[in-house]
């Protein structure tokens, strides 16, 4: 009997690890404060395996390509979640799994391949062997996360990819501002740095190069305890809206905004797709994490999964080191992205304010580090460029802090083959080729201005605001200006660009090679 006892015992507990690969490494900025209480509430996001992923990849690619007669033909929310929706037996094993433990509070999503479920600490432990909950600080900024890895019951592992709310800390925070003390009086002129009449001019936009549609619009996605405040946006538009039709207010903010200062990153987000992309509706997602065990970027992803009705463009300015999240993570974000794709949503991400990235292998060996997501195949890329004279309208050269590289995790999709090739076989000086994937994933797919930005945050117009987080919505105003057009003359939105984008070989864009 006391053998029965310990093989019951043994079956009990047996288990395999989810995310072997991610890195539970807490960073240097993230102070240990304890142990977190066994009745301490937690809220986990499940996420079930999803039926048919090679097929909407096929898909995709089709409704993307401007050669295929399925181009353009998008899907509803409804038409994906009846390709992804997960297997029968994945919901069933998944939830009584969860039931056995005693987690009833749950709720799902359109789509049904996210699982969010709040429960205790004691039993979340129970249900990950392995997780052990730990109070993070970072000045106000609390979280709760596992330094350990986890697993799951054996029957379950097959069912799901991973398990948020559990060991992802949010990316550092970005010094997006390069100016120097004195270069925030309110003396100086607006006649030096980027404003939006820079832009337009630039960029070749007119007075008429507004929109027009009442189907269109557009967004912007905030995270990491980044606000912009409605005064601060209205203030930019009187100071630097004239000589196009605008809109000063957002049109709908989804989450909850912050009560505190405004961050300059949001307020630099959404003046300048607003700018560019003039008089469109425009969102703003912000979602700094309700719950301390909550992952801000995993649940918009969630949240795009539960809405039937989205923006056309998004554009978000957040990234982290492709080595440091697992690849099953990494590859379920992917097929998010292919999910937006298929309903006709362009995804655009800057391409990060830190050059190619370092990583220390030995002390002989180095290699660039490649950012997720931005390393992507699922999304359009955008990186940073600066005016070559930096006092006047003239040709752009590559800023030096913009991100740039090759993924070390996903193969270089085929529309960028040939430009890629192109780039590796024609450059005269490039880096050794240990310290990049030549087969990789190449971003960025494009670039804009990313230097010297004037932004009005918390009532205050402040130059020298530089990073792809000025860029990036930059561009996504644009599209948005093309969607407007597309729309006016009964044509679907561009959706994910990519595929057309590398088919124009440069046409359209400005060729900067410095």
């Amino acid at each position: 009997m006391r053998h029965v006892v310990v093989l019951s015992l043994l079956c009990l507990v047996r288990g395999e690890v989810l995310e072997a690969d991610q890195d539970t490494i807490v960073p240097e900025d993230w102070r240990l404060v304890g142990r977190v209480g066994p009745l301490q509430e937690v809220e986990l996001t499940f996420a079930l395996k999803q039926q048919n992923v090679n097929m909407i990849e096929e898909l995709l690619n089709h409704l993307s390509d401007p050669d295929s007669q399925q181009y353009g033909k998008y899907l509803s929310l409804e038409e994906v979640a009846s390709l992804v929706r997960p297997s029968k037996e994945t919901l069933k094993v998944v939830q009584q799994w969860l039931l056995r433990h005693g987690v009833h509070k749950c709720h799902t999503v359109v789509t049904q391949d996210f699982l969010q479920c709040v429960m205790t600490v004691q039993v979340a432990e129970a249900l990950l062997p392995g997780a052990k909950f730990q109070r993070y600080s970072k000045g106000s900024q609390t979280l709760l996360r596992s330094a350990t890895l986890y697993s799951v019951h054996e029957d379950v592992f097959q069912h799901l990819d991973f398990v948020g709310g559990v060991h992802r800390f949010p990316p550092k925070d970005k010094n997006i501002s390069k100016g120097w003390e004195g270069a925030r009086r309110a003396a100086l002129g607006y006649h030096l740095g980027v404003t939006p009449a820079v832009i337009r001019s630039r960029y070749n936009l007119t007075a008429k190069d507004v929109g027009t549609s009442g189907n269109n619009s557009q967004a912007v996605a905030q995270f990491l305890e980044q606000y912009y405040h409605p005064a601060d946006l209205a203030e930019f538009m009187s100071l630097f809206g004239g000589g196009f039709t605008h809109r000063s207010a957002v049109e709908r903010v989804v989450g909850t905004q912050g009560r505190g200062k405004a961050g300059i990153e949001a307020s630099l987000d959404v003046e300048y797709i607003m700018s560019s992309g003039a008089n469109i509706s425009t969102w703003v997602f912000t979602n700094p994490g309700r719950h301390e065990s909550q992952e801000p970027f995993l649940q918009w992803m969630v949240l795009l999964s539960n809405m039937s009705a989205l923006p056309w463009v998004h554009t978000i300015s957040y990234g982290d080191d492709e080595d440091s999240l697992s690849e099953a993570y990494m590859n379920r974000i992917n097929t998010e992205f292919m999910k937006a794709g298929l309903r006709g949503i362009s995804m655009l991400f800057a391409s990060g304010d830190s050059g190619a990235g370092c990583r220390h292998l030995t002390k002989q060996s180095n290699t660039f580090r490649p950012s997720f997501p931005a390393s992507s195949p699922y999304v359009t890329t955008v990186g940073g460029t600066s005016f070559k004279n930096p006092f006047k309208l003239s040709n752009e050269v590559t800023d030096y802090i913009s991100g740039g590289g090759f993924s070390n995790i996903f193969p270089m999709p085929d529309y960028q083959a040939d430009a890629v090739g192109g780039y590796l076989n024609n450059t005269q000086s490039l880096p050794p080729e240990t310290y990049f994937n030549t087969s990789g994933r190449a971003y960025p797919d494009m670039a804009a201005l990313s230097d010297n930005y004037w932004v009005v945050s918390n009532r205050v117009p402040i130059p020298w605001i530089s990073g792809t987080s000025a860029s990036t919505p930059v561009v996504g105003g644009i599209l948005s200006l093309i969607n407007d057009q597309r729309l006016l003359k009964g044509l679907p939105p561009l959706g994910f660009i990519n595929p057309r984008l590398y088919k124009l070989k440069g046409k359209g864009l400005f060729d900067e090679s410095e």
